[in-house]
């Protein structure tokens, strides 16, 4: 156990901010696991508290992997692992699978494990990689908007095409994203204001087309403007029921809560153990257990930050800010659907929520955020080691 924690490198702190979420995810995760058992069937709880375990095991394993690997060697892998995205989106939209007449074609299955995979959450952070390495590249070249559109922009737009079909909040999370990865890059507000206009205007015209022609391809789009309406006005649908519940599960919980286990809404509450979970945890730990969470991911940002401004190159201060913003956003917004602040979007919370790929994704990100905190603790052990002229001189005197 020694060995392994001395060579574990990077931001202690991330390292500890990780394992806190995690540990914590077990209690709210295996009190939701009665709900999932009875809707499958099943009386075994026990089973959903391994397999919660595994996802754990198996994406702080892939944490560890990535915190070893030199974070330049990112900036070609986002090179290749980009078509290899593509590709991967292409054979998910094409499974053509749907749920109600909606697209649902967000998984593929892993052959031979028989696990499924959500292939847009890989493609965020290979996305997030390959803009980091653009714009580092162009960091002190004059480009023009032309210049950037084959290299930069049209991989973006042809992951969020592929991604938009069947997961709207997901595709307007990693354009949000991107935007402010090159704004903060350096790029022309002038080009970025047109490409925000580009954004706003391929959805609009995705809307009319899919509406206009419906049987063409399944799509979402009708899930979107419900939830947007539902949001807006009093009418009782089934979105209103999940945060009707959400809220029920949140105004039980006080200031300490009802206690771990002992939830009653979980039994009432679709996606318990994943899009709503934080409306469990209000209810069974109270506002103590929901200040906690908020901490944590606050602190994960301030650590992100702190680790963006002593990173060594450009390309590692853009690459952590590219694939540790989303984490945040994605905490801040699963948590604002719960006390309905925003819309039903479907977004889980990251390292506490249930679900393999989401687990297994942020630790890829928090990897390699640790992988460029390793290189700048191993730059300032070099310093330390290396004697200069005037202590040698003193050494011998």
């Amino acid at each position: 156990m020694q060995k392994l924690f001395k060579n574990i490198k990077g931001d202690r702190l991330i390292w500890a901010i990780a394992a806190l979420l995690a540990i914590f995810s077990f209690l709210p995760v295996y009190s939701a696991a009665s709900n999932l058992a009875y809707v499958g069937g099943s009386t075994n709880t026990f089973s959903f508290f391994v397999k919660h375990f595994m996802h754990l095991f198996l994406g702080f394993s892939i944490m560890y992997g990535v915190h070893k690997i030199p974070y330049r060697y990112f900036r070609g892998l986002s090179m290749v692992m980009i078509p290899v995205v593509l590709i991967l989106l292409v054979v998910t939209v094409l499974q053509g699978t749907t749920i109600a007449g909606a697209n649902a074609s967000r998984w593929i299955r892993i052959p031979f494990v028989n696990m499924s995979f959500q292939t847009s959450t890989l493609a965020s952070v290979v996305l997030m990689v390959y803009v980091a390495r653009y714009m580092s590249k162009i960091k002190d070249e004059h480009v023009t908007f032309r210049d950037s559109i084959l290299p930069l922009w049209l991989p973006v737009f042809l992951v969020l095409a592929l991604i938009l079909p069947s997961n709207f909040s997901t595709t307007a999370l990693i354009f949000l994203m991107v935007v402010i990865l090159v704004f903060l890059g350096g790029y022309p507000i002038r080009y970025l204001v047109a490409i925000v206009g580009a954004g706003i205007l391929g959805l609009a015209l995705f809307v009319v087309v899919a509406k206009a022609f419906p049987d063409a391809m399944p799509n979402r789009i009708d899930t979107w403007m419900s939830r947007i309406e539902n949001f807006s006005d009093d009418e009782d649908t089934e979105a209103d029921y999940q945060i009707e519940k959400a809220k029920i599960a949140i105004a039980s919980g006080y200031i300490t809560g009802v206690g771990p286990g002992k939830s009653t809404q979980k039994n009432f509450l679709p996606q318990s153990s994943s899009d709503f979970i934080f409306a469990i945890i209000i209810e069974e730990f109270g506002l103590i257990g929901g200040i906690f969470l908020m901490t944590m991911y606050m602190w994960l940002l301030f650590r992100i930050v702190i680790v963006s401004q002593k990173a060594d190159t450009i390309f590692g201060k853009l690459l952590v800010l590219g694939v540790g913003l989303p984490i945040v956003f994605q905490a801040m917004i699963n948590m604002a659907v719960a006390v309905e602040l925003f819309p039903v979007t479907g977004q889980t919370l990251p390292l506490v929520s249930s679900g393999g790929t989401s687990i297994w994704m942020t630790c890829l990100a928090i990897g390699i955020i640790l992988s460029v905190s390793a290189k700048r603790e191993e730059i300032k052990e070099q310093e330390n080691t290396e004697e200069s002229p005037l202590e040698i001189l003193s050494e011998a005197i």
